[in-house]
């Protein structure tokens, strides 16, 4: 999947999203929780460990960042920071929508879309799912691991 940064919407958290990229900090983690036609989740450093699979959700990068709420609206192949419910408390987990959302709009920071790869998304969209701990229908019956996210220059995708 290629998503496109929407530079001018929320400059600060694209900064923190290649800085972990370029870390290394997503390679080996897991999209965690998958609900159809809504979203998947990913980002967890937990979810490297399938032994803290009680714990998919909570991880982050040991700090929060500040809200950037904007226009862009929630739509399929948007690709948006998770947080707690305190706006100001994203880290590392972000989403990409299936479907648009809109009551996710000026709620959650959108940050980019995807311009390529959306059989992928589907793909992993349609991954089967159980009940997680709070019992929402989400829980992958497979790992759909994020082997690495690269940053590359705007126009170097073919």
């Amino acid at each position: 999947m290629v998503v496109e940064f929407w530079t001018d919407a929320a400059p600060n958290t694209i900064e923190n999203f290649k800085k972990l990229a370029r870390a290394g900090f997503y390679n080996g983690t897991i999209f965690h929780r998958i609900v159809k036609a809504f979203m998947i989740q990913g980002g967890d450093p937990n979810s490297k460990d399938p032994s803290k699979e009680n714990r998919y959700g909570e991880g982050g990068p040991g700090y929060k960042i500040k809200a950037e709420f904007n226009d862009h609206l929630h739509e399929r192949g948007v690709i948006s920071m998770a947080r707690e419910p305190d706006p100001d408390s994203a880290g590392s987990q972000f989403f990409i929508c299936l479907a648009p959302v809109p009551r996710l709009d000026h709620q959650y920071t959108t940050f980019g879309k995807l311009i390529k790869g959306d059989d992928v998304l589907a793909k992993i969209g349609d991954t089967p799912v159980s009940r997680n701990s709070m019992g929402e229908m989400s829980k992958p019956t497979k790992r759909v691991a994020i082997e690495k996210i690269d940053i590359v220059p705007a126009g170097s995708v073919h």
